[in-house]
């Protein structure tokens, strides 16, 4: 199960869940004919190419799907395993495992499949299976170096062609239509079957423009964090967004006072913050608002959020991605840091106050002048929120 966001699926409902999609996997594998290991090897002889169809299938489908589930919100990308590349041990398990295939029929999947109805061929492949992966943990030490050659991390397919996911999303759908039609006339040929490679019947039009459709929906689901970050790149529209402001005066007086009731989100660089940090602050990032665990920080209630920054735009910025997001109690410095040091840690009389308001405004900045600096050395950093992923290592 995917890393929902909020907590849509709780763990111990997500076994259970997990569980049904199981098993439902299973009974589309059967109905699709993935039982039967000569429809399996049929994909390698040229004369059936179901397993190419489903598996393009499979893939685009949650590939478009996890990209939709992202752009809305409800998936945390950040959490989403992702395979290491052991560039020498996958071609060599590539290699096993695509003749183990030809060989045997199946796949490890297929295997339980057939096996699930009773087949013996499938209990059979299940039982070598085993023997093989018994002989690999047995052995693990002699072919170790072999198995972790040619780390390339985790790599992801677009960003290694430079390009952005939603064109990859468009071009690999667009590739397995392409594919489909190009293993229809192969089949045809292999099979002696007298068909014109291109037919306008209703049926595969209405495929056709299905395919489109998916392959277009691919590119109308950016990542949510690349649109909203383009969104914000338009000064105007921040400058005349709708944003609660926080003088600097009622910031500071919320700190000497130890108002527990705000909780301030640092958007500088980490060396900054550590050079300079304030009371009831902690370091936070853009890449927080999309991570799972940080993020709930922010949806504290009966807190009001403070987002500070050097300068008031870019905590404008940082406060209109939260709010698109769906943050609430959320406000901004007026002034950012620059306008706060300058008004209230460097404060310097320019005139003498006439009013009773300013007269008592100077009263208190020339007090928070001398606690604040203090109450700034006496803080002790929460250090930036992170979530640190264990990730599994390994090749094959």
């Amino acid at each position: 199960m995917g890393p929902l966001v909020p907590n849509i699926i709780s763990n111990e409902f997500n076994f259970i869940v997990a569980l049904f999609i199981g098993i439902a996997f299973g009974a589309i594998l059967e109905q699709a004919g993935f039982s039967t290991s000569k429809k399996l090897v049929g994909l390698f002889y040229g004369y059936d190419f179901t397993v190419l169809r489903v598996f393009f299938t499979a893939g685009f489908t949650a590939m478009v799907g996890v990209m939709a589930l992202e752009h809305f919100g409800l998936l945390d990308i950040n959490l989403t395993y992702i395979n290491p590349t052991f560039l020498t041990s996958a071609i060599v398990g590539g290699l096993i495992m695509g003749l183990g295939f030809v060989i045997g029929g199946f796949c490890p999947g297929t295997s339980v499949c057939a096996a699930a109805i009773g087949k013996i061929d499938g209990m059979i492949f299940i039982v070598g299976t085993s023997i093989g992966v018994l002989i690999f943990a047995e052995g693990y030490p002699l072919w170790e170096e072999l198995y972790k050659a040619h780390n390339l991390g985790y790599l992801r397919i677009f960003d290694t062609l430079g390009i952005s996911q939603t064109l990859f999303g468009f071009l690999l759908t667009s590739v397995a239509l392409i594919a489909f039609w190009v293993t229809s006339i192969i089949e045809n040929k292999v099979n002696g079957v007298e068909r014109k490679p291109i037919r306008f019947t209703p049926y595969y039009i209405g495929i056709t423009a299905f395919g489109i459709l998916i392959a277009c929906s691919a590119l109308l689901f950016p990542p949510r964090k690349a649109a909203l970050m383009e969104k914000v790149e338009d000064n105007n529209f921040v400058e005349n967004y709708n944003l609660k402001e926080m003088t600097v005066d009622e910031f500071a007086f919320r700190i000497v006072d130890n108002d527990k009731t705000m909780q301030v989100f640092d958007f500088r660089p980490l060396e900054e913050y550590n050079k300079h940090s304030l009371p009831l602050s902690m370091p936070f990032k853009v890449d927080n608002f999309f991570e799972k665990e940080p993020s709930q920080i922010l949806s504290l209630r009966h807190k009001t959020k403070v987002f500070i920054a050097n300068d008031e735009l870019t905590e404008r910025k940082v406060a209109i991605i939260a709010q698109e997001l769906g943050y609430d109690n959320i406000e901004v410095l007026q002034g950012g840091l620059e306008k706060f040091n300058s008004d209230i840690i460097n404060f310097i009389p320019v005139k003498a106050p006439v009013t009773q308001v300013e007269k008592d405004t100077y009263k208190f900045r020339e007090k928070a002048k001398v606690l604040l600096p203090v109450l700034i050395e006496q803080h002790k950093s929460k250090g930036p929120v992170v979530k640190k992923l264990k990730r599994v290592i390994g090749g094959c």
